[in-house]
């Protein structure tokens, strides 16, 4: 059996032999093995299942994507969708802070959050801890940590040059942002 995660509707490849006795988040029809959820096919014993991720909301070191809603001087706001790289339900997302001297680890008082961070940034960042009642506070202090796509003016998808600079391929044109390190390299 692969590691391979299925989504739901996919066929899963079955060794030969005898069906497996079919457990949650899989079903047969017209003889055929398939998903009914999106994960990794598992035997649990003889029972070959899919076990539902559920989403937990973020916790002290977990890694979150969110998106740009709200900038000013001090601070940019975010909407957390992804916590530890499960998406959360739609309309159950979280707020997030990233205030100036969250932004990065040297030269915290030469910050400035416009050029960090534009309004539609998706956002990779480290959650430190619950903020006040309605937020959690997030870095972007280490270097895979920051934008990871951004919209030009111009409304191409913007490619990272350096890790505060991205350039609209359209235009030309940089714009500045803190950029995370691409994962890979």
């Amino acid at each position: 059996m692969s590691s391979d995660v299925v989504l739901p509707g996919q066929p899963i490849p079955l060794p030969r032999g005898p069906v497996p006795q079919l457990g949650g988040g899989i079903y047969a029809r017209d003889g055929i093995v398939r998903a009914s959820l999106v994960g990794v096919p598992q035997y649990s014993g003889s029972t070959l299942e899919i076990k539902r991720t559920r989403p937990r909301p973020p916790a002290p070191n977990s890694v979150v994507l969110g998106s740009v809603t709200r900038l000013s001087p001090l601070q940019a706001v975010l909407s957390i969708t992804v916590v530890d790289g499960v998406p959360l339900p739609a309309g159950e997302e979280f707020t997030g802070v990233i205030r100036v001297q969250d932004v990065r680890a040297t030269e915290k008082d030469k910050v400035k959050i416009a050029d960090c961070f534009r309004g539609g940034d998706v956002v990779r960042g480290l959650v430190l801890s619950l903020g006040d009642a309605r937020s959690y506070y997030v870095t972007t202090a280490r270097n895979d940590l920051g934008v990871i796509f951004a919209t030009s003016e111009a409304g191409a998808t913007m490619e990272p040059v350096s890790w505060q600079e991205m350039r609209c391929p359209k235009t030309g044109k940089i714009e500045k942002r803190k950029c995370a390190k691409p994962e890979g390299l």
